[in-house]
């Protein structure tokens, strides 16, 4: 089964954490997607953006305590994927080689290493491969075709 691996932005939407206008129809897409994608493949969300969730809802006044209840349940919904030194280390190999964010490179390198082929990101390079890995923007006007084998087969 594939795995495809989700960023902090389309955890953020599957949250229900609307912060402009258009989130909202975000937020319907990304429940949506999510909810396709879980029966054709295993979810991942690396440690990393379940870092970023909690940050983010946090910001938008939600208590640690909701907070961590939340993390909690998409961390038990989802696969994890953790940041060793390893990871860390391969991270930075991206950040030299392709010019990346240390952290977005952190989550393309964790979930790589946990055998994921996708990662859903708004606002990485659609369209990146590294190390096995397609980023793919699920909110794009045109679906990638990666992603379109998996909701549509």
């Amino acid at each position: 089964m594939t795995r495809v691996a989700l960023d902090s932005n389309i955890l953020v939407y599957l949250a229900g954490v609307s912060r402009t206008a258009e989130d909202e129809g975000k937020i319907a897409r990304v429940r949506g997607l999510v909810g396709r994608l879980s029966r054709s493949s295993n979810l991942v969300a690396p440690a990393q953006t379940l870092g970023e969730l909690f940050v983010v809802l946090r910001r938008s006044g939600i208590d640690p305590v909701q907070a961590r209840k939340i993390l909690l349940a998409f961390a038990d919904a989802f696969g994890t994927a953790a940041s060793e030194t390893s990871t860390m280390l391969s991270a930075t190999d991206l950040v030299v080689d392709h010019k990346l964010q240390f952290w977005d490179a952190l989550i393309v390198t964790a979930a790589a290493d946990a055998g994921c082929t996708l990662l859903l990101s708004e606002d990485m390079q659609h369209g990146f491969v590294a190390r096995g890995l397609t980023i793919v923007n699920p909110l794009a006007a045109a679906v990638h075709p990666k992603l379109a084998a998996l909701i549509e087969g």
